[in-house]
């Protein structure tokens, strides 16, 4: 066999590689329909006073303990449970990490485990008014979670067993967070 003819079928073989198992061209639709969000519930959570480290690996960490709230929506009624925090990395550029931990206490007395990280992404200008418990547009920065949560087996296990997104609204006192179910 002529060495063109290898490059030939080497050329061919790539070709079939490169394709398999796709069907269809790199623009083409998703493979699956895109998921919907349904509105489950949402938090009014009261904050204290932020304790500032200061610092620490190039960004100002911070933590805003949760001093209680209130759940309202169609899934989910109860309180936020006083406890808990919002730790948060406020890094140049804009950037906050934020990493909430506390619990909620459902209608019937079921107490739920939030763990829910995310990041707010603001200019400079809105991140200093947000530090100092400035009230800011809400349309002025970008704030969302990806709840999780831990429940003993009864009537809110479907929250262990579902994907959220969540979004906050940031007030001057409180954090209003809308979770929505991944469907």
């Amino acid at each position: 066999m002529s060495r063109s003819s290898l490059a030939g079928i080497a050329a061919g073989t790539m070709l079939v590689l490169s394709t398999a198992g796709h069907g269809q061209s790199p623009d083409a639709a998703p493979a699956a329909p895109k998921p919907e969000l349904t509105w489950a519930f949402s938090v009014d959570v009261e904050v204290g006073a932020p304790i500032e480290q200061g610092e620490i690996d190039g960004g100002i960490v911070r933590f805003i303990p949760i001093q209680g709230g209130r759940i309202y929506g169609p899934r989910l009624q109860g309180m936020v449970m006083e406890g808990g925090g919002d730790w948060q990395t406020i890094r140049k550029g804009g950037l906050t990490d934020v990493e909430a931990r506390y619990f909620l206490r459902a209608s019937d007395g079921t107490v739920i485990e939030v763990h829910n990280p995310g990041v707010r992404v603001a200019d400079e200008e809105t991140i200093g008014k947000l530090m100092r418990g400035e009230p800011v547009p809400q349309d002025s920065y970008y704030f969302r979670t990806q709840p999780r949560f831990r429940v003993a087996s009864g009537p809110f296990d479907w929250m262990a067993r579902h994907v959220f997104v969540a979004r906050g609204v940031r007030y001057p006192d409180r954090v209003v967070v809308d979770y929505y179910i991944v469907e």
